[in-house]
């Protein structure tokens, strides 16, 4: 099979380039990839199955400059490919990620599900607008709402990994608000597990079935390190390092993979215990 991965070169993208390349075809790009409509079919014809991964990071400070490029390396990247193939002849099965920010704010003991309504905030709208344009790609594209993804590769465990370490590790505010995530092997177990059925389609939540309190993460985290989990960070701490853009670590997402469980899916790691022992050793 040839696996086209556009935003391929990020830290979920290198994780399925391995895990695909065995067997398959892989061939992943960056966001020069859609440069222009005609450069972008070039590299999607062809393909059996196309994985849009594209968006720039959202974890700093929200200038317009950097809110509009969430938008464009988002909701654009996915209005083009849309064209691109509508005007195939041969259409690839194509997968797009987005985000559990899709919901409302939720405590843990309320986790919202694939059958629960949008929230509200500019978060939500983004991701409603990347689903919408992905959505107009095909009637049986995929669409997956990410949690917090935890590899030692990159992301949030990677920023956290030396804070902890040197003993510096505590909660975000009060530690109650929600933590929906999910183990990078895990994320990529799910994503061969939906392509394996060709009945998927329509959205998926991948997060771990266990969204925890941010303290009993961070509490995971340090005991994983064998370190000391004292220190607190404050919004308004946040604010100054990242402005709106920390949001991103204020709020409260609760979100199980009600879908992926209904189907059959089993995690490898279920428990934040379980994925710091794996992660950290």
């Amino acid at each position: 099979m040839k696996i086209v991965i556009l935003g391929g070169t990020g830290l979920i993208g290198n994780a399925l380039q391995k895990s695909f390349s065995n067997e398959h075809q892989v061939h992943c790009f960056n966001r020069e990839a859609f440069q222009s409509v005609e450069h972008l079919a070039l590299l999607v014809e062809g393909s059996d199955l196309v994985i849009q991964l594209s968006g720039s990071t959202i974890s700093k400070r929200w200038s317009n400059k950097i809110v509009k490029e969430m938008w464009q390396s988002r909701v654009d990247t996915n209005q083009m490919l849309s064209e691109v193939v509508q005007s195939l002849s041969t259409k690839p099965r194509v997968i797009c990620a987005s985000g559990i920010s899709f919901y409302a704010e939720s405590s843990c003991n309320d986790p919202k599900t694939e059958e629960d309504p949008k929230g509200d905030g500019y978060l939500t709208n983004l991701n409603i607008a990347i689903e919408d344009a992905a959505k107009s790609i095909s009637d049986d594209v995929i669409i997956l709402r990410f949690g917090v993804v935890l590899s030692r590769q990159g992301g949030a465990l990677q920023k956290l990994y030396w804070p902890y370490y040197f003993g510096v590790g505590g909660p975000i505010m009060s530690g109650n608000q929600c933590f929906s995530w999910i183990h990078i092997k895990d994320l990529v177990k799910a994503i061969h597990f939906l392509i394996e059925n060709p009945e998927s389609k329509g959205v998926y939540n991948v997060t771990s079935p266990e969204p925890v309190p941010q303290k009993i993460f961070g509490k995971a985290l340090a005991k994983a390190l064998k370190r000391p989990f004292l220190i607190p960070v404050w919004e308004w701490q946040l604010k100054i390092l990242l402005g709106k853009g920390s949001e991103v670590l204020t709020l409260s997402a609760s979100v199980i993979p009600k879908r992926l469980l209904d189907d059959g899916f089993v995690f490898d790691y279920p428990s934040v215990d379980r994925a710091m022992k794996e992660l950290i050793g």
